[in-house]
């Protein structure tokens, strides 16, 4: 078997299969975009998987953990999930022995949840929402129409404050709640005993979210300075943060989703995934690094959302739907955004620019939830039904499969 060809078993190499489909032969090139998930192209049938030394591919064979495996906690970094050769060339699994038989009763857990973070979760976007849409929007209405330069009041009873006064205080105001999270999770990263840290990665990396996350944000200051600079600011540029973020997420997620379409290997470390190896949605990074930093899941998140990709097709199905649901919604609410903020009158472009970006978030965010839901329980149901099928051939079936 050579690095560029799936497997021949029927059992799909994601970890569970359906018995009885066609088998794995033909090579990369000839899949069909819609079975892409049902196989797996990173790790040993490609290149080297997240968490697995590099070696030659000739060597690798699917593992499989044993049922006790799936409440422990995930593998650690550096260990090699795929089979070792053992001595006289006998293929070993992990946990020793010759080749598994025993498969998860259930897809490997995430060890994580949200349910005991809701309290948490909602004061973090009280905060946001607050300082990046109330905020702005007060501001700058009561400033303007209080005592600037769209207010009534004669000037020789009351000194007006300039437009650049006024944009200045509310661009000084704005963003102390993002600002303060991109420290705090710069620390989390950075210090010696890190406990949320890549998987493989030295700590001057930090993860791939928080290169985004500052890429993003230098843009935003560029257009906050170069707005608040002329004596009379352009209103419609300074509405225009929001949606700037939004196009640094979706373009971050449209790049690298075509690199994965056209099996580019990974130019460089993107969180978990090494340079070299096969790309995953983009999406993926996003939910690895936000959960394991700023959800504090920690690094075992890492390593164990890197276990359910690899073992489960419905999972990676699911992440390659999100990714396109997210990268298509973002870029079409910035572009409606920047539509309606250059073309509609400049206060309702103001309040357009801060607060719709945050409506349709909220609106994806609960569409993805439902969908997730749904697509788990799916999960759940096929997996237990293949545990099933598998475990009732006979031993002479299960070795030839």
């Amino acid at each position: 078997m050579n690095g560029n060809e799936p497997p021949t078993s029927p059992i799909s190499p994601g970890g569970m299969g359906l018995p009885g489909r066609k088998s794995y032969q033909a090579k990369r090139g000839g899949v069909r975009q819609s079975d892409e998930f049902d196989r797996r192209f990173d790790g040993p049938f490609g290149r080297p998987s997240l968490v697995m030394t590099r070696r030659k591919s000739s060597l690798a064979t699917i593992a499989v953990a044993s049922p006790g495996a799936a409440a422990g906690p995930s593998h650690p970094p550096g260990v090699d999930l795929e089979k070792q050769e053992a001595p006289g060339g006998q293929q070993q699994g992990i946990l020793g022995g010759s080749a598994p038989t025993a498969y998860l009763p259930e897809p490997p857990s995430l060890n994580y949840t949200l349910r005991t973070r809701k309290l948490s979760i909602f004061i973090f976007w009280s905060l946001i929402v607050f300082d990046s849409v109330v905020l702005p929007i007060a501001l700058y209405f009561g400033l303007w129409y209080g005592v600037g330069p769209g207010t009534n009041t004669p000037t020789e009873k009351k000194q007006k404050l300039s437009a650049n006064a006024v944009f200045s205080i509310v661009t000084a105001a704005v963003g102390g709640a993002s600002i303060l999270e991109y420290f705090v999770r710069l620390r989390r990263l950075w210090r010696k005993n890190s406990t949320c840290r890549v998987i493989g990665a030295r700590r001057w990396y930090l993860d791939a979210f928080h290169w985004n996350y500052s890429l993003g944000w230098i843009v935003v200051m560029i257009e906050l300075i170069v707005g608040t600079v002329p004596e009379f600011p352009p209103i419609r540029l300074l509405a225009m943060p929001v949606p700037t973020m939004l196009y640094v997420l979706a373009t971050e997620l449209l790049v690298v989703d075509l690199l994965r379409l056209f099996r580019v290997p990974a130019p460089v470390r993107i969180s978990s995934v090494p340079k070299g190896a096969q790309l995953r949605p983009g999406i993926y990074s996003l939910i690895e690094d936000i959960c394991a930093v700023d959800g504090s899941g920690g690094t075992e998140f890492r390593t164990a959302l890197d276990r359910r990709y690899t073992a489960s097709h419905i999972f990676r199905t699911m992440l390659r739907r999100l990714d396109i649901f997210w990268m298509v919604g973002a870029e079409a609410c910035a572009t409606v955004c920047t539509i309606l903020i250059f073309t509609i009158s400049a206060d309702a472009a103001y309040v357009v620019g801060w607060a719709v970006p945050f409506v349709w978030a909220g609106v994806w965010t609960l569409a993805t939830f439902w969908y997730v839901n749904r697509q788990l329980k799916v999960e759940r149901e096929e997996w237990t039904k293949e545990a099933a099928t598998i475990a009732s051939l006979t031993p002479e079936e299960n070795r030839s499969s």
